[in-house]
């Protein structure tokens, strides 16, 4: 049985809710990602903010991402999966739900202890599930 702490990739980075878009973004560029959890002092995930938020949600609406805080895009409750879950929940969860990224927290804490990707789940999966998951986050 694979579990998520296996596919996962470890120590995501976090951004705080204090934080500007424009620091966001900046990480994003560094470490070459295109999401980045945002978390309070605990490392509790209060949501996940994206290259694309950042676009769709703050520069096409005309506002200054120098003046925007991050913790203005986390909105809602982020989707999660506890670092012993089966990949199979995974997977499932990435497609129900039409994530690309999925969090891992750990139990009982619920601390974010690192991110599941769409490349993660690409180099843990067999050629023809991989389509398949491609095919149900996508359409």
């Amino acid at each position: 049985m694979t579990t998520a702490k296996e596919i996962m990739h470890p120590g995501a980075q976090c951004v705080t809710g204090e934080q500007t878009l424009a620091d966001a973004a900046r990480i994003m560029r560094e470490r070459d990602v295109g999401a980045l959890p945002i978390c309070d002092e605990n490392m509790k995930l209060l949501g996940i903010v994206t290259d694309r938020d950042i676009v769709l949600r703050c520069v096409a609406d005309g506002r200054d991402p120098s003046g925007v805080k991050c913790v203005e895009l986390a909105l809602g409750r982020p989707m999660v999966i506890e670092e012993d879950e089966d990949a199979s929940l995974v997977l499932e969860v990435m497609e129900d739900h039409r994530v690309r990224r999925l969090p891992v927290i750990n139990h009982p804490d619920h601390q974010l202890v690192g991110m599941i990707s769409e490349a993660d789940i690409a180099r843990h999966l067999p050629q023809e599930r991989l389509a398949e998951f491609v095919t149900a986050i996508t359409r």
